[in-house]
């Protein structure tokens, strides 16, 4: 009879049982145990309630209705974050819609104009004037088309991050996976250097092959046990903190989050059904925790009411491996990049399929582990980069923070190139290529975000009398039109679930 290879994760919330219902669908038919260990004293932290595309084909792949889930953790449907403030004008926003098959039709255009205003013309480059799922998000309409609509729609979703942490234990469970209520009271090595067990406060002992560290900010297991170093990125992306508060739901609910600039930070807008989600990331560096709360209280219209604000600290960076010798880290104990393009599961997900791909169960080369190692930091430092050009094109000046962040040139070469390319009037879609950083962020998503701030230089005194007559180098209203009509089969989310 084979011994069964024996999993234990160390550490419960959304990324603990996310990677133990991933596992136990990639490896069911191995000889394998899960078996997660989780304290009833340490709950789920929950920054962030919204993600990326990438969590539909989670849910995909175990074959889980949306139905099924979204009813039970409250969520909605996300197509767009909305960034309100960010260049200096509190009333000025731009979109970053999520990009679906239907915009193979109109990117080129975004393009092409993008660079036509770099060249001096003052042409149309509001992101979500090309990309369908902008005019999805200004009329409010959910990403669910009727049956014969002919192209796939990404989306994202918003959560309520306890009960999607709940909704997947069940699940998990239901799979096979054993659940141990506990606390670790130390972590054992064998003589190669390897995990071999855990011991529990009341003693229980948990051996194991491979363990997943999945205990937070602690690192208790890669980090601590482990010794492997923690490369921080407060150089360039300096909030540390944030503080969250809950209002009612909306009554009919955006299907976008809303990023709001503030005077030391910037503050979310999650519309969940039963409620929504708000908080305030910022620098301590800049602002007391106190004041942070009172500007969070303003901006909500909540400063004389008793409901009680949750504070956060974060630690921002990415561990120098993430999978060392029998120990794979995911969530806060690889990293943390702030929740402003709400990544952080996205970055788990990611990290649990390419480790499946990469595992073996008898024996894994440390080829395997380096290449998979690289991979992962460099998907980090991406995302860190798509977020740091956030705050270096900010148009703001109340406040050092702000300046600061403007002034800071502790940028990697990769940004520094892109930077210089868009500034030059060089081909910025050639340059990604060049750097094959496209497959993180896409060629559109960097137009939505250097298009979206107008980091353009002024059009040229002269314009052509042709342009305007002809209504912009790309027939906007055509483009207008042909979304218009696409939209017509799509209800409001606020209905649908109303319905049902």
């Amino acid at each position: 009879m084979t011994t069964p290879h024996r999993i234990v994760i160390a550490g419960g919330g959304t990324a603990g049982w996310m990677a133990a219902n991933l596992l136990a669908h990639r490896w069911a038919n191995q000889a394998v145990t899960i078996t997660l260990i989780e304290s009833e004293d340490i709950g789920t932290i929950g920054v962030g309630e919204g993600s990326t595309p990438t969590l539909k084909r989670f849910f995909q792949t175990l074959d889980i209705p949306e139905y099924d889930w979204m009813e039970e953790c409250q969520a909605t449907y996300k197509v767009n974050i909305k960034f309100t403030g960010w260049n200096g004008n509190n009333s000025h926003s731009y979109s970053h819609p999520f990009i679906s098959q239907l915009d193979v039709f109109s990117e080129r255009a975004f393009h092409v104009n993008a660079l036509t205003r770099r060249l001096g013309l003052d042409v149309e480059t509001r992101p979500d004037k090309f990309l369908m799922a902008g005019y999805l998000a200004k009329k409010n309409l959910a990403p669910l088309p009727s049956h014969n609509f002919p192209f796939d729609i990404e989306y994202g979703y918003h959560f309520d991050s306890l009960k999607l942490g709940r909704f997947l234990r069940e699940l998990a469970k239901s799979k096979g996976v054993y659940h141990v209520v506990g606390n670790i009271e130390s972590v054992h090595t064998s003589p190669s250097g390897d995990i071999s067990h855990l011991v529990c406060q009341d003693g229980q002992k948990l051996d194991g092959d491979l363990f997943i560290d999945c205990t937070g900010f602690s690192g208790l297991l890669l980090q601590k046990t482990l010794g492997v170093p923690f490369r921080d990125f407060s150089d360039n992306l300096f909030n540390d903190s944030a503080v969250v508060l809950p209002t009612p739901a909306c009554a009919n609910l955006p299907v976008e989050t809303e990023s709001v600039a503030m005077s030391n930070g910037w503050r979310w807008q999650i519309p969940l059904r039963n409620r929504t989600g708000n908080g305030y990331v910022y620098s301590q560096q800049y602002q007391e925790k106190d004041a942070a709360e009172c500007e969070l209280r303003r901006a909500l219209g909540m400063e004389n009411t008793d409901v009680e604000a949750k504070h956060l600290s974060m630690r921002v960076g990415q561990c120098e491996r993430h999978w060392e010798k029998n120990c794979l880290a995911l969530g806060l104990s690889q990293g943390f990049i702030e929740p402003l393009e709400a990544t952080a599961l996205h970055l788990v997900q990611t990290s649990i399929e390419l480790f499946a791909d990469n595992y073996s169960f008898n024996e894994t080369s440390a080829q395997q582990r380096q290449a998979f190692n690289r991979e992962v930091s460099e998907r980090f430092e991406r995302v860190r980069d798509y977020i740091v050009c956030h705050y270096k094109l900010n148009g703001r000046n109340d406040s050092d923070y702000w300046r600061d962040n403007r002034a800071n040139m502790k940028l990697s070469e990769s940004l520094l190139s892109l930077l210089d390319v868009w500034y030059r009037k060089g081909d910025i879609v050639e340059e990604i290529k060049r750097q094959g950083i496209g497959r993180h962020f896409s060629t559109t998503s960097w137009h939505c975000l250097l298009s979206g701030y107008g980091v353009y230089p002024p059009p040229a005194l002269n314009q052509p009398a042709s342009l305007k007559e002809s209504g912009d180098l790309f027939e906007e209203k055509k483009l207008a039109a042909f979304f218009n009509r696409c939209s017509l089969n799509f209800d409001k989310q606020s209905a649908l679930f109303n319905a049902g």
